[in-house]
């Protein structure tokens, strides 16, 4: 899509009824998926500016912004959004990823968002590891202790995710290609962030755009 179709086309939904709101979340997330960081933001930041009660809420917006290197917005964005979900560790570790790239890693762990609970498998080894006190084999390894076929496949596809992560925040990029790759290929998952790991690796040149 030509920048000035675009925008025409975004002119359009914004003079819709607030109804459109639905409508913008979804072509933002479309756009997302496509690899389209930068216009899926220009739709989520209207959407959060017309709808501003929405915007604690928003991490898919985070995620984006982490891709488009808006990091001191991303962080922003995550710690708008630990007041109204705490139980998150997934919004913890890209707030880390965030303050990572906008200063240093020590200064990810300082400021490292509280967790109240979050008891999927491996979010607890994950979250340990970001706060410098796990191990990538920890991860792994609770991962694989779980029994059933399909909820092991979406452990493991969130452990090599978020293992990639850390491994590129400490500026590994081996290490983070290979698990990124496994989190979208062996262990892909049609759920949101099992596709953000496919949209990861596209956005670095390691998989093919669709």
């Amino acid at each position: 899509m030509s920048h000035v179709r675009f925008l025409l086309v975004l002119c359009l939904l914004l003079l819709r009824p607030t109804w459109a709101g639905e409508d913008l979340q979804e072509k933002g997330v479309t756009l997302f998926f496509q690899g389209k960081i930068q216009e899926s933001l220009a739709v989520w930041d209207a959407y959060v500016e017309s709808n501003p009660t929405a915007r604690p809420y928003h991490w898919q917006r985070g995620i984006a912004l982490y891709y488009a290197e808006r990091w001191a917005d991303g962080r922003k964005q995550f710690e708008e959004h630990v007041t109204v979900n705490p139980q998150d560790v997934e919004n913890s570790v890209w707030h880390f990823l965030c303050v990572a790239r906008q200063t240093k890693v020590e200064d990810a762990r300082k400021a490292l968002l509280p967790v109240s609970k979050d008891l999927r498998i491996p979010m607890r080894q994950v979250l340990d590891l970001f706060a410098g006190t796990g191990t990538d084999q920890a991860v792994l390894d609770a991962a694989e202790a779980v029994k059933d076929p399909a909820t092991k496949r979406d452990a493991l596809c969130y452990a090599h995710l978020y293992l990639g992560l850390y491994e590129e925040a400490l500026a590994h990029p081996e290490a983070a290609k290979a698990h990124l790759l496994k989190a979208a290929t062996d262990f892909s998952m049609p759920h949101y962030m099992g596709k953000v790991a496919k949209v990861h690796c596209q956005l670095r040149g390691w998989l093919p755009k669709d």
